[in-house]
C-alpha cells in the first residue's frame, strides 16, 4: 500500500531580524528592511513544493515584562516588523505556485478593506493568496487602534464570526462570469452579475459590492489558530488550514477528530479542513551530530529565559518578570484574555515544575513532536507520527530562520519525504486551494 503524502507549510515569524543572534544569519540585523531573505525562502520551498508560507504578524511592540520594552527592543522579539501586505506582496511575486498567507486582526482592518487588500493580492498572485484570520491577544495592540482593551476571549469570537459574513459577503459579491471584457458588445462587466451586501449586522456593516473585482479562487484561503474550546468551533466553521500547536501524537491526533467532528456536525466535509501541525526539527548529516545540534539548542535557549518568558507574556498579557524563576508554576495564578490555549498548553506541560523548567519544556522544545536525526530518519519519523495522528501535514516553525535551515528543510528532508512518497514531486494545480485539496 502506498503511503500517503502529506502537506507542507512554514510558519514564519513575522520579522527577519528576529533570528539575528541565531547563527549562520548574516548581517540580517542590518539588512532586514529588504525582504530578500523571506522572497528567497519562498523560492526554495516553492522548489520543494510546499503548499503554503504563512506570515505570522503583530502590530505592537511589547511592554509586558517587567512593564518595559526594553527587552523586546534589545533582542528583536517581534520588532522590528513590516506589514504583512508588502511583505506577502513581495514574496508573492518572488514565486508562482506557492500560497503565500499573510495574518491580519479582525480589529484592525474594516472588513471592507480587508477584503479589498485580499482580494487584490489574490488577484496579482493569480489565486495563491490566504488569509490567517486572528482575533487578536494584546490590549497593547488594541489601544494603537484607539481601543481601551480588547473584548473578552469569546466575545471575539462571536465578533469575528460575524466579521467572516461581511467579508464572505463582499468577496461573493462578484458572481462568476461577471466579467464579460467583450469588444464587439462594449460591455466589460455585466452588472447584472454584480451585488450591493448592504450588510448591517451588530457590530459591523457595509454596502459593497468590491470595487477591486473578484478573488480568482472566488473566495481566499483562510487559515486560523483555534485552539480552545470557542476558537476550534469557530475554525472548524471557517478555516481552509489550521494551524495547530498541539504536544504529542496521541493529543494531536483527539485535536484532529474533534475538529474534523465539530466541522461535520456544522455542515461541512471534514476532509476541506486541512491541520497542520508546528514543528522544529533538527537536521544533520548523521544522528550524533543532530543530538549535538539538539544540546547547543537547548544550552542557547537556557541562557534567553528571560526572553522566552517575555515573548509568552507578549501573547498571554502575563508580567513573568514578577515571578521567581524557580517558583512552581501550579502556584502561580496564571490567568489571560490572550492566547488562551497557549497558556493552558502551558500549564499542562508544566506541572509541577518550576517556571524556568516549564518554559524551556514548553517554548525550547521541538514543536508538537521532537524530531531528531538525518533528513531520512526525520522523514521517517514524520511519517509516523502523520500515520498515527491522521493527517494533515506539519507547518515549520523555526527560530533560526536562515539560508541554512531553510537549504536543510527544502534540499535535505524534502526530498527524503518524496523519496518515502510522503510530499508532491510537482503542484498538480496553479491556484492554493486546489493545491490543498489534492490530497
Amino acid at each position: 500500500m502506498m503511503p500517503r503524502p502529506f502537506h507542507l507549510g512554514w510558519f514564519l515569524q513575522g520579522s527577519s531580524v528576529q533570528a539575528w543572534g541565531e547563527p549562520f544569519t548574516g548581517a540580517i540585523g542590518r539588512d532586514w528592511m529588504q525582504p530578500e531573505l523571506f522572497c528567497d525562502m519562498a523560492r526554495h520551498l516553492e522548489r520543494a513544493c510546499f503548499d503554503y508560507v504563512l506570515i505570522e504578524d503583530s502590530s505592537y511592540v511589547g511592554e509586558s515584562y517587567g512593564g518595559s520594552r526594553e527587552i523586546y527592543l534589545k533582542h528583536g522579539l517581534s520588532v522590528p516588523r513590516q506589514d504583512p501586505a508588502i511583505t506577502a506582496t513581495l514574496m508573492a511575486a518572488a514565486t508562482s505556485r506557492i500560497g503565500i498567507v499573510p495574518t491580519f486582526a479582525t480589529f484592525t482592518h474594516p472588513p471592507y478593506l480587508l477584503a479589498r487588500m485580499i482580494a487584490s493580492l489574490d488577484q496579482i498572485s493569480a489565486g495563491r493568496i490566504g488569509w490567517n484570520m486572528v482575533t487578536g491577544s494584546s490590549d497593547v495592540a488594541a489601544r494603537n487602534y484607539g481601543l481601551d482593551k480588547l473584548p473578552d476571549h469569546d466575545l471575539r469570537y462571536d465578533m469575528a464570526d460575524e466579521y467572516m459574513k461581511v467579508v464572505n459577503g463582499l468577496w461573493d459579491s462578484w458572481e462568476p462570469g461577471s466579467i464579460i471584457a467583450d469588444g464587439e458588445s462594449g460591455v466589460l462587466v455585466d452588472h447584472t452579475k454584480v451585488h450591493a451586501v448592504d450588510f448591517e449586522g451588530r457590530w459591523f456593516r457595509t454596502h459593497g459590492p468590491l470595487n477591486s473585482g473578484p478573488c480568482p479562487q472566488g473566495r481566499p484561503v483562510i487559515a486560523q489558530a483555534g485552539g480552545s474550546p470557542r476558537g476550534r468551533q469557530f475554525a472548524s466553521f471557517h478555516a481552509d488550514t489550521i494551524v495547530a500547536s498541539i504536544k504529542g501524537a496521541p493529543a494531536m491526533r483527539a485535536y484532529r477528530e474533534d475538529v474534523r467532528a465539530r466541522a461535520a456536525a456544522q455542515g461541512r466535509d471534514p476532509d476541506r479542513v486541512k491541520v497542520l501541525f508546528l514543528v522544529n526539527p533538527v537536521i544533520a548529516g548523521s544522528q550524533a551530530e543532530a543530538e549535538a545540534k539538539l544540546a547547543e539548542r537547548k544550552s542557547r535557549a537556557e541562557a534567553q529565559v528571560p526572553q522566552l518568558l517575555a515573548f509568552f507574556g507578549k501573547i498571554t498579557n502575563i508580567d513573568f518578570a514578577r515571578y521567581d524563576l524557580d517558583a512552581p508554576v501550579d502556584t502561580l495564578d496564571l490567568q489571560t484574555n490572550g492566547h488562551q490555549q497557549s497558556l493552558d498548553d502551558f500549564k499542562r506541560v508544566a506541572g509541577k515544575r518550576s517556571l524556568r523548567q516549564a518554559m524551556l519544556d514548553y517554548r525550547g522544545s521541538s514543536g508538537s513532536v521532537e524530531l531528531v536525526g538525518t533528513p531520512d530518519s526525520v522523514a521517517a519519523q514524520m511519517g509516523e507520527v502523520m500515520e498515527e495522528v491522521g493527517g494533515d501535514g506539519f507547518l515549520f516553525s523555526m527560530g533560526d530562520v536562515s539560508r541554512r535551515t531553510v537549504a536543510e528543510v527544502a534540499d535535505g528532508l524534502v526530498p527524503a519525504l518524496q523519496r518515502r512518497g510522503l510530499s508532491r514531486r510537482a503542484y498538480a494545480h496553479a491556484q492554493f486551494r486546489d493545491n490543498l485539496l489534492e490530497f
